[in-house]
């Protein structure tokens, strides 16, 4: 019963959570609404006994996604108003999406010849079980492949998502690495003795 109420509490939670990434004005408000319904969607593999889904959700999405998110945001600068201007234009498209996903939802969970059971209980596993084990045995064998070709992608998003902050702006000042390493000395310090007022040098001064 208790196990029950916590999975309708982190639910209505994670409903609300979701709401409030696509309602948000504020986009940085709706990435941190994203991460609520990241914690508590780790909360709900918790329940389920999937302690490494649930690590690597906070890890991982949270810790390193969601911050790339927050500076993609940040920098990009995007202008709200233009966006604003144009959501009710595809807002019905939006409702038609929206409508799709939740009859698919209510498919799954009313018809049992889809072999998804909603009623069943969760099978305890024994102290010792390590599901991390399985998933690496599972992964890093029979999907070893597509692993390595997840990996890939994720690599190139992240060079695109470099790319569109570097991209040339007014008034940007990009860093020309190799003229600063090629620097020299005599380039830019110039070494100036100064005299006191008493006729007396005051030694080198930079």
């Amino acid at each position: 019963m208790f196990v029950q109420l916590l999975f309708y509490g982190f639910s209505a939670i994670l409903i609300a959570a979701a709401l409030g990434v696509i309602v948000a004005r504020n986009p940085v408000y709706s990435a941190l609404s994203l991460v609520l319904a990241f914690f508590t969607s780790a909360a709900l593999w918790l329940l389920v006994e999937a302690e490494f889904l649930a690590i690597v959700l906070v890890l991982v999405y949270v810790g390193a996604v969601m911050v790339l998110f927050l500076f993609v945001v940040m920098m990009l600068d995007i202008n709200v108003e233009e966006i604003e201007r144009g959501f009710t234009r595809y807002a019905w498209l939006g409702w038609l999406v929206s409508t799709v996903v939740i009859a698919q939802m209510a498919a799954v969970y009313g018809l049992r010849h889809f072999g998804v059971d909603a009623s069943a209980t969760v099978v305890r596993n024994a102290a010792d079980h390590s599901n991390t084990r399985e998933l690496g045995e599972v992964l890093y064998t029979q999907y070893v492949y597509p692993f390595q070709l997840a990996a890939v992608l994720l690599l190139v998003a992240i060079v695109a998502a470099i790319a569109l902050t570097m991209r040339r702006r007014p008034g940007l000042k990009p860093q020309d690495v190799a003229k600063q390493v090629a620097v020299r000395r005599q380039d830019r310090v110039r070494i100036v003795k100064g005299v006191g007022p008493e006729g007396e040098g005051k030694g080198d001064a930079p």
